[in-house]
């Protein structure tokens, strides 16, 4: 199985017009989920489903040491003015034939984070997870079309 390896990935965050390296980025996920509302159908028993919108959520965890999302939660509370960034997640393991595929999302907003945290009981590293929303998504590279042997 040609199978890519979740460690070679690399993240980007497009702030402000500039480029941060996710270096410290321990796991990201993000999901389209189809908005669908009820379509009763005339002589059948069941309901039918239709797609009416999309929603766009996600969560990276961090290791905790970067002050820049923290900031930019305390710029909101002081200001009102809200942060909105773009994300890039590239995947692409050199050890599989299936290339490279480069994941877009835009127009990014933080749900929540950990303005401080420690742990004196745990020999782990600090990390954090940060959720967020998306509104939009392009698929900048794709993944190669893999073949049976």
């Amino acid at each position: 199985m040609d199978a890519i390896s979740g460690k070679q990935a690399v993240a980007y965050a497009k702030i402000d017009g500039r480029v941060e390296e996710l270096f410290y980025a321990k796991s990201l996920e993000a999901n389209i989920e189809k908005n669908k509302i009820d379509v009763p159908i005339l002589g059948k028993t069941n309901t039918g489903k239709r797609a009416a919108g999309w929603t766009g959520s996600g969560s990276m965890t961090i290791y905790y040491v970067t002050s820049l999302f923290r900031q930019m939660m305390i710029d909101y509370v002081k200001t009102g003015k809200d942060n909105w960034f773009d994300l890039v997640v590239e995947n692409e393991d050199p050890s599989s034939d299936a290339g490279k595929q480069s994941i877009l999302l835009k127009d990014c907003n933080m749900d929540s984070i950990v303005i401080a945290k420690f742990d004196a009981t745990s020999d782990d590293m600090l990390d954090e997870e940060i959720p967020f929303t998306f509104s939009d998504v392009d698929m900048l590279d794709q993944f190669n079309t893999i073949t049976g042997v």
